[in-house]
């Protein structure tokens, strides 16, 4: 994908304001392997509720 398509996505983010935990739970969702790894060495909590989430039914916790 180029460049601008990127930031024109981006843009479209922003402007829903979406928290910036869902973000970056988003970007651990659709990375690749090393990308994913990186994100998880820099949020290892939000990474162990991401998991948690995506193995409990509907994402639901049970302290939700």
């Amino acid at each position: 994908m180029s460049g601008s398509y990127d930031y024109r996505i981006a843009e479209q983010i922003h402007h829903s304001r979406p928290p910036l935990d869902a973000l970056i739970m988003a970007a651990m969702m659709g990375a690749d392997t090393e990308n994913a790894a990186r994100l998880r060495t820099a949020f290892p909590d939000l990474a162990a509720e991401t998991e948690a989430r995506y193995n409990a039914p509907g994402g639901i916790l049970p302290n939700d």
